[in-house]
């Protein structure tokens, strides 16, 4: 004769659980079974995802090449020197410097035309070159952040305000965290960079000479000492 089964003695209760007290333990045990094999596939696919991702990785060729463009300012200022009325800036920088930008930019609302270099430097910081005609206070405070001058200095022969806008931070400064000025005749320059010192004086130093030869008046000048023209 079969065996009744006896009920299962709790002994937090120190008796037999009853019917409904069974069926709510099972139910409970069944949540937690659904619960823990939810939790492992969940971790499963994160680990199929990840492994996916390093494969992708690891076999995807890649370019050792940097993704920023490249571009011959001195064949930009080339094309863009007969419509403006001064020599234009052309750094001759040392070996490792390469730029990602060159322009005229056009008067606005400001007035204000300007030649515009971006360069970057062997250790990887950005350096702009702004060359401007006729330049007003308001326009220049604004390519320097707003800052204050905080001192000058002598460099190439040329005198330069300094702009160290390094001690406050990142907010509102962009990549003129140091930057110097210059005029000369009808024309100001601002050199700036999102580093310290070092990378914006060597560019400083490489247009130096452009500074020192800007006509007093606005007639487009006769003859060209740089850029020289460059034959493909």
């Amino acid at each position: 004769m079969a065996k009744t089964a006896e009920p299962r003695v709790v002994a937090e209760l120190g008796r037999p659980e009853t019917p409904e007290e069974t069926a709510a333990r099972k139910a409970e045990q069944s949540r937690l079974y659904r619960d823990r094999k939810t939790l492992r596939n969940l971790l499963y696919a994160l680990l199929v995802s990840v492994a996916l991702v390093a494969a992708i990785i690891f076999l995807v060729p890649r370019s050792q090449e940097s993704m920023l463009p490249d571009i011959d300012y001195r064949q930009v200022a080339v094309a863009a020197q007969p419509s403006m009325p001064v020599p234009l800036a052309v750094p001759e920088l040392p070996e490792g410097w390469t730029s990602n930008a060159a322009e005229l930019r056009t008067a606005t609302s400001d007035q204000v035309v300007s030649w515009y270099i971006g360069l970057i430097s062997p250790a990887k910081q950005f350096v702009g070159v702004t060359q401007a005609i006729d330049a007003n206070p308001t326009w220049v405070s604004d390519q320097v952040a707003r800052g204050l001058a905080s001192g000058v200095t002598t460099i190439g022969g040329v005198e330069w305000t300094i702009y160290d806008n390094r001690d406050r931070g990142s907010d509102g400064v962009g990549n003129a965290r140091y930057a110097l000025t210059a005029e000369s005749g009808a024309t100001t320059y601002i050199v700036f960079g999102s580093g310290g010192p070092d990378d914006v004086d060597t560019v400083a130093a490489a247009i130096a000479q452009n500074v020192l030869a800007q006509p007093t008046s606005l007639d487009p000048p006769t003859s060209l000492d740089q850029p020289e023209a460059v034959t493909p």
